[in-house]
């Protein structure tokens, strides 16, 4: 198995069991275990405690009998048998992510009473390795971070990203193998409940962040009976329709949102990273770097592309939004570059694990909703998104490599609806830029009487242990300890 910790930059057929509908091949299991082999993880600051194993699951759930692959998973086991309840599942975001180190990692910074409620699992989603891994093998100049997040040119020409949606498509659709064409949030749910019946267990609970909470509600919708407790942590629009597509233009709120909190931060007086007064004079300053180096680009040896440009100042800008303790360094990129000077890029993840991440997150995104492909419709966005957004230039609305993808979805994608048990607890951060509060407010409505949600007076991408605020925490770890959560929708200060 390879290392578990990595950098990184959505029912064909229907069976009826007890009353309710569950997808083909999906586990009634009772419980009884399928005799994991687990033993020790291989990768480096790994909690001694920390075991890994494999589940072997269909590639294609409508062929249960058909060729299978192989799912990595990680556990470490309750740190006091005799209060132990279950198992707790954390799902990870992207797609392109994976919790193998997760219980090493943050499943640490639980309270001891969740470390002793349950056995701590990870894993590695379907494509992503050390489970059967796909790559599209793209070339290298399309790895690079503002290409795979669509910026439009300089004069808000789409042109370049449309070639680069034919040129990465036709590169997953050699290089992806038939594994590829599975690759959806549906399958990664149905994935997740081999993974409970391999476990041995009835129930699953689940801690799920970012694209992990659209994860666990589309398994919540898909498995309602094989659910306990289930918290969704910074939360995406559930549109069934756009899926993807929302989440991209979700990046132009959320970006003003958490931005105005950045200005507010780089202008104070006393801050010794300061950029200007005020916070308008910091936005401005922004804008009009970025506008300068669109029109002259300054050289960064090494980096993907070799230049800063403006696209790559506001992919870096994106980037720090997501963490206040980013700011900083925000703040000292701005104004290195206004006096001339580059610093050195961001180390990069080796290109195999980026590749890797591409396969995956293209194949899934690709593959839960069929994406425009008239590149009209996308400049027609794109120019109206400059306008009204400056911060994100266009890229929310634009086209993603799906706008070319070969391979029309094999299902529809699974519709959020209020129906299934009431054990969803929803933790959200009031300025996430990714992830903002309006998408999380839909989630909560489609959800309905079987959610309860936290919004937190706090700013960032990941709330619960990371970004949130102690009295969320509080309540997010007493309902994963006693089951215990809030009457109603409850906001934290």
């Amino acid at each position: 198995m390879k290392q578990l910790t990595r950098s990184a930059a959505l029912i064909a057929a229907t069976g009826v069991v007890l009353g309710l509908a569950l997808p083909a091949g999906a586990s009634d299991s009772d419980g009884r275990a399928e005799g994991l082999k687990w033993s020790k993880c291989e990768g480096e600051g790994l909690d001694e405690r920390q075991q890994c194993a494999t589940v072997s699951v269909p590639m294609d759930y409508s062929e249960p009998d058909g060729p299978k692959i192989d799912i990595a998973i990680s556990r470490i086991p309750s740190e006091n048998p005799a209060a132990r309840r279950g198992a707790l599942l954390m799902i990870p975001g992207g797609p392109g992510g994976d919790s193998l180190g997760d219980p090493s990692g943050k499943g640490q910074d639980l309270p001891r009473k969740v470390r002793e409620a349950y056995d701590l699992i990870g894993f590695a989603p379907r494509g992503m390795a050390p489970s059967t891994a796909v790559s599209c093998g793209v070339e290298t100049g399309d790895l690079a971070a503002s290409t795979l997040r669509p910026w439009p040119a300089e004069d808000g020409s789409i042109t370049r990203n449309m070639a680069a949606a034919r040129r990465m498509s036709d590169a997953c659709a050699e290089n992806g193998g038939e594994l590829i064409k599975h690759l959806s949030t549906a399958n990664e749910a149905r994935d997740i409940d081999s993974v409970r019946a391999a476990l041995g267990e009835r129930k699953l609970s689940a801690w799920g962040v970012s694209y992990g909470t659209y994860v666990g509600a589309v398994y919540s919708q898909l498995f309602p009976h094989r659910t306990d407790r289930i918290v969704l942590d910074s939360n995406n629009n559930p549109d069934h329709v756009r899926v993807v597509r929302a989440w991209l233009a979700a990046f132009e709120q959320g970006t003003e949102d958490v931005f105005a909190e950045f200005a507010k931060w780089a202008s104070r007086p006393g801050n010794p990273d300061r950029v200007a007064r005020t916070p308008q004079e910091v936005r401005a300053r922004f804008l009009d770097l970025a506008a300068r180096l669109d029109r002259e680009p300054l050289p960064r040896p090494g980096a993907n592309p070799p230049v800063l440009n403006g696209n790559e100042l506001r992919q870096e800008m994106l980037s720090a939004m997501y963490d206040p303790d980013s700011f900083p360094g925000l703040a000292r990129l701005i104004r290195s570059v206004e006096q001339g000077t580059v610093p050195p890029a961001p180390p990069s993840p080796p290109e195999e694990v980026l590749q890797n991440y591409v396969g995956v997150g293209a194949g899934t995104i690709c593959n839960d909703s069929a994406w425009p492909r008239d590149a009209a419709v996308y400049q027609k966005d794109v120019t109206e998104s400059r306008a009204e957004y400056p911060l994100t230039a266009g890229m929310p609305r634009n086209a993603m490599l799906c706008a070319a993808w070969p391979f029309p979805p094999k299902e529809a994608p699974v519709r959020i609806t209020d129906r299934g048990p009431s054990n969803i607890l929803l933790v959200q951060n009031e300025r996430d830029p990714a992830t903002p509060l309006s998408g999380a407010r839909k989630l909560r409505a489609a959800l309905g009487d079987r959610a309860v949600m936290v919004v937190n007076d706090a700013t960032g991408h990941d709330a619960y242990l990371a970004n949130g605020t102690k009295c969320g925490d509080r309540l997010v770890s007493r309902f994963l300890a006693t089951g215990e959560r809030p009457e109603k929708d409850v906001y934290c200060e």
